[in-house]
């Protein structure tokens, strides 16, 4: 396997990866629907961008669509398991712009629409990205070929 595959699809990280994986591509992928199809109570792409718009990151409908396709197809690549580096990344990135644009200004607590919560998943993907998808995933597959 060349480096970079290895760098890509390895992991020695063993089962944990799995119990933090799937409960954080959950949540992903749920957020990303509510921003994309307006699933769970979410508002869907067209008015989510126009809330993009209204906090000053334009144009509000392609950051939409790159937030929520970010959150929701990371959040699959994360279940399966698959380029679970690279998505880690990806998330990783969109949640620190989620708290430099969105939740720095009121403080760190949930119930003040803080950064608590994305701080958490900021955390989570960075692991990720770092360790890869651990055992169970198709990476390791993958990487195994």
């Amino acid at each position: 396997m060349s480096t970079l595959q290895n760098k890509v699809f390895g992991s020695n990280a063993g089962w944990g990866a799995l119990a933090l994986r799937i409960p954080v591509g959950i949540i992903f992928m749920a957020h990303g629907a509510q921003k994309l199809f307006g699933w769970f109570g979410g508002y869907g792409l067209e008015a989510t961008g126009q809330w993009m718009d209204s906090i000053g990151m334009s144009p509000g409908y392609l950051m939409a669509l790159l937030a929520g396709s970010a959150e929701f197809f990371g959040g699959l690549a994360l279940i399966v398991g698959l380029l679970v580096r690279p998505a880690g990344f990806v998330l990783a990135i969109t949640m620190l712009v989620a708290i430099f644009s969105v939740h720095i200004s009121h403080g760190l607590f949930m119930s003040n629409n803080g950064y608590e919560f994305a701080l958490a998943l900021l955390s989570a993907t960075v692991a990720l990205a770092i360790m890869g998808a651990g055992r169970a995933s198709v990476d390791t597959v993958i990487a195994r070929r």
